[in-house]
């Protein structure tokens, strides 16, 4: 990242540049004189994975000789056919031809891989970068699927734990933070591995599909943008891809730089995190405004002077207690009074240095005097629901480990909600627990400090987990320390103790997107008034029931119990009643062309005539079944037996017809398909269409 100084404030510029850290491994390389960085880098953990692998030890000679070369291939930016042309140029540096020197290096080139990925991969988990689709997260999964992938070449795909292990007890030497978190990086792992062998799993039909339908349109190779669809949507990498599709008659030809095409699809660089939008053409050349709630963050009226009056209802005054609007806390809403008038604060912004508010009622004038009323209820709410932000992220750490940081945060007057990274949903218990502790936090009723700090000074002290809503900017940032309990870089009003809170309630969980869960919350009043409408509904309930209060869960249970059996029974006799109107159409049923066509105008439940014409046509392969269902709408079901099908009758292609008189349409796949339209008096007409058109299929 790139900053430059703006008003004594670091200002974070679109540019941005990545340190990758090669340097490093190049110097111990050089330094110790090693046949590769690999060797000097990794030592003795390099020799346990080709062990591992069965990879014996290569020939120092040949990699010596090769490594002296390596610079002429660029895989990210050279086409197949150039690198190959280079690899075979430096196999005849090396007298060999150049399938023996690919033989030879291949396994050792996979094991390098796999020893560099594991390392960054623990180091990226310890760090709290969960697997997920987007932005950072991204980079995660896309190297732990890189890496199941290199170790599926070299055929130990379920040694990953163990190679994990190995690279923690090796770095943690050095780095303490990764032994604290070694039970977390391989529960994440496990968690990743499982989703990525269920991805696999329903991929071979996904695959297939596609494989047969290229072919069918003359396609023989599946073509990048499809790979890389498939890996993007499906997480199918293309090695996988290949095995099923070459199964279907279709090649998979990968390029070089495939993962780099997937990545850029992702890392795309988030906007710039400053304090404030900059100032507007109406505030420039404003003095800086006071910032009483910093002072006081109970001071709830003041007095102020005018300075000046914009266009669109905005008034700047030379001091304010009035919080504007950011860091996820909505704006103080209020009054400002003066020569007997009263207007109504309706927003609260700041550009810049200078703080802007938005009246709803007459103006006064610039230079006059003015008085601020806070909406001191709103002001106290949202006071509180900042400080429980603060109280349930330190609980969601505790309870599901450090890796959890935040990824976004709302504050509102009667909710809030906390976004969190995490690797999987949370259960029920997770959530009882991250509730029990904010409220012990609370109950604690530990001091809240606010004060600024320089900033490299801060991080020092509290290490970069002050950054949870993102890096802030300046040279000295605010901290807001809730006793030993949470320390954030935040400039929001909190309370001044943590008991002041009050009771904390976790309303709900939800998953926003992969990697991340949603806590939503109330906290004081609000808190205790949900509870109370959670009481109510168990209440309304318990008089539903006819049951008291405590016995509620068994009569629930109970009643679901006997509601599962009576649909078991309706199963059964719905079942029992197909059997026999099956029967009974079959015996009636109309011969055409050596087919049995089954016809019926009937007000029975749609799922009833689906169970019929499903045994129609397992009775008979011969059979085509066309049943109505008429009621305020017309609704057709359509099922063709083996046979017919065979003899080019499709259901989807009858269901059509008939819902063409019907004033509708059809679709549907060859053996079932269903339609209908508004046009119920039209029935009679849709059953001589059908007749006619299967005639008309079987003549043909």
């Amino acid at each position: 990242m790139k900053y430059k100084v703006i008003d004594d404030q670091f200002v974070e510029l679109p540019i941005r540049t990545v340190d990758t850290g090669y340097g490093i491994e190049r110097y111990t390389w050089l330094s110790q004189g090693s046949v590769s960085c690999f060797h000097a880098v990794y030592g003795d953990i390099l020799k346990k994975i080709m062990d591992i692998a069965g990879v014996s030890e290569p020939d120092y000679k040949l990699l010596a000789e090769v490594s002296k070369l390596s610079g002429l291939i660029n895989i990210s930016k050279e086409r197949g056919v150039e690198r190959e042309s280079r690899w075979r140029y430096i196999a005849s540096r090396v007298g060999m031809a150049p399938e023996d020197l690919m033989e030879e290096l291949n396994p050792i080139i996979n094991v390098f891989a796999v020893t560099d990925h594991t390392k960054c991969l623990a180091f990226l988990l310890a760090e709290g970068v969960i697997p997920s689709n987007v932005r950072e997260g991204y980079i995660t999964r896309l190297m732990v699927r890189r890496t199941y992938r290199l170790l599926d070449a070299l055929s130990i795909e379920d040694s990953l734990p163990d190679i994990i292990d190995m690279q923690i007890s090796y770095w943690s030497r050095d780095f303490p933070l990764l032994k604290e978190m070694r039970d977390e990086i391989l529960e994440i792992l496990s968690v990743e591995g499982g989703k990525f062998k269920q991805t696999i799993s329903r991929g071979y039909n996904l695959v297939r599909r596609i494989s047969r339908e290229l072919r069918a349109k003359g396609y023989e190779e599946i073509p990048t943008s499809t790979l890389i669809e498939l890996y993007d949507s499906h997480g199918l990498t293309p090695e996988i891809v290949r095995r099923m599709a070459e199964g279907e008659g279709v090649k998979v030809n990968v390029p070089e730089n495939f993962y780099s095409l997937v990545a850029e699809r992702h890392i795309k660089a988030p906007k710039p995190v400053q304090a404030a939008p900059g100032e507007t053409e109406e505030t420039t050349g404003l003095p800086e405004t006071e910032p009483l709630y910093y002072k006081d963050v109970y001071l709830s009226s003041f007095d102020a002077k005018v300075l000046r009056v914009l266009g669109d209802g905005g008034v700047v005054l030379d001091r304010t207690a009035f919080y504007p609007e950011g860091g996820g806390q909505p704006a103080d809403h209020g009054y400002i009074e003066f020569d007997g008038k009263r207007s109504r604060v309706v927003d609260v912004q700041k550009f810049g240095r200078v703080i802007v508010h938005y009246l709803d009622g007459p103006l006064p004038g610039e230079g006059s005097s003015v008085h601020g009323e806070i909406d001191w209820e709103r002001r106290l709410s949202l006071m509180r629901h900042h400080t429980a932000t603060h109280l349930v992220m330190g609980a969601a750490r505790r309870v599901l480990g450090e890796h959890v940081w935040q990824a976004g945060a709302q504050k509102d007057v009667d909710r809030s909600r906390l976004d969190i990274s995490h690797y999987r949903r949370l259960t029920v218990e997770e959530v009882r627990r991250i509730e029990e502790l904010a409220n012990l936090a609370v109950m604690r009723n530990l001091k809240v400090e606010a004060f600024w700090m320089p900033r490299e000074r801060a991080e020092r002290m509290y290490g970069f987990r002050l950054y949870q809503g993102g890096v802030v900017p300046g040279r000295e940032i605010r901290v807001v320390k809730c006793g030993d309990w949470d320390v954030e870089a935040c400039g929001g009003t909190h309370c001044r103790t943590t008991g002041e809170v009050g009771l904390i309630k976790i309303l709900r969980t939800e998953r926003i997107q992969d990697g991340v869960e949603r806590i939503i919350f109330s906290a004081g009043l609000p808190a205790l008034r949900a509870v109370h409408e959670g009481e109510s509904r168990l209440m309304r309930v318990s008089e539903a029931l006819g049951v008291p209060l405590d016995k509620v869960d068994r009569a629930a249970e109970r009643l679901v119990s006997e509601w599962r059996e009576m649909r078991r029974d309706r199963e059964r006799l719905t079942d029992l009643i197909a059997g026999f109107m099956a029967e009974r159409y079959l015996r009636e049923a109309e011969e055409i062309s050596g087919l049995r066509l089954v016809m019926r105008v009937s007000d029975d439940p749609v799922d009833q005539l689906i169970k019929v014409a499903d045994r129609l046509v397992k009775s008979d392969p011969r059979v085509v079944a066309v049943l109505f269902h008429i009621n305020r709408s017309g609704r057709v079901i359509v099922m063709v037996g083996d046979e017919a099908m065979e003899r080019g009758v499709r259901a989807d292609a009858i269901a059509r017809e008939a819902a063409l008189e019907l004033g509708g349409g059809g679709s549907g796949r060859p053996n079932f398909a269903q339609g209908g339209g508004s046009r119920v008096e039209n029935v009679d007409k849709a059953l001589v269409r059908v007749r006619d058109f299967l005639k008309n299929v079987l003549g043909g």
